[in-house]
């Protein structure tokens, strides 16, 4: 992050879009359930990261704001029923080998019944989880973006394994 506070404010947001956006946007439509809105989400937490630029009190905490911004953005749209067609991405990684079709026809199913249990998940359980295991987040990380106790976190943690555990296995 020293690299970010040498550049100027469109070397440094470029430089973070390029290395953060994917993994931004993957967050995004875990919570809005819809592609287009995800990516309308993380452009707008670019712009306002740029524009605030010289406000952040240490612009090496950039990726924690815009963390925050894709949650809290992606919570307004929501809120506000900006809601389009649902575009469900696909989160499986790509095998180096391409697999038979009767392999890729099970592990796109697979990854649809992951999808639709987390989707059904209450959004705070959604938030929670996408937070920790799609962008790795620790509880107090996660607790600071969302503004509540490390307690809540573990909390909605524990009961979001618990319903997507007892969706999968009700569906297997």
């Amino acid at each position: 992050m020293d690299d970010l506070a040498r550049l100027g404010s469109r070397d440094a947001v470029a430089n973070l879009f390029v290395a953060h956006h994917r993994r931004l946007v993957g967050l995004a439509a875990l919570l809005v359930d819809d592609r287009a809105t995800a990516e309308d989400v993380v452009q707008e937490a670019f712009v306002n990261l740029h524009r605030r630029w010289t406000q952040l009190r240490d612009q090496g905490s950039a990726i924690s704001y815009l963390n925050r911004a894709v949650v809290n953005g992606g919570r307004d749209r929501l809120r506000h029923g900006r809601r389009g067609a649902v575009l469900l991405p696909r989160m499986v990684p790509v095998p180096e080998e391409r697999p038979s079709a009767e392999q890729d026809a099970v592990r796109h199913e697979e990854a649809d019944r992951l999808w639709h249990a987390i989707t059904a998940l209450p959004y705070r359980q959604r938030q929670v989880l996408g937070l920790r295991y799609y962008l790795d987040q620790s509880e107090a990380e996660i607790a600071e973006i969302l503004e509540v106790s490390r307690g809540s976190v573990k909390k909605h943690a524990s009961r979001g394994l618990a319903a997507l555990a007892r969706d999968l296995e009700a569906g297997a």
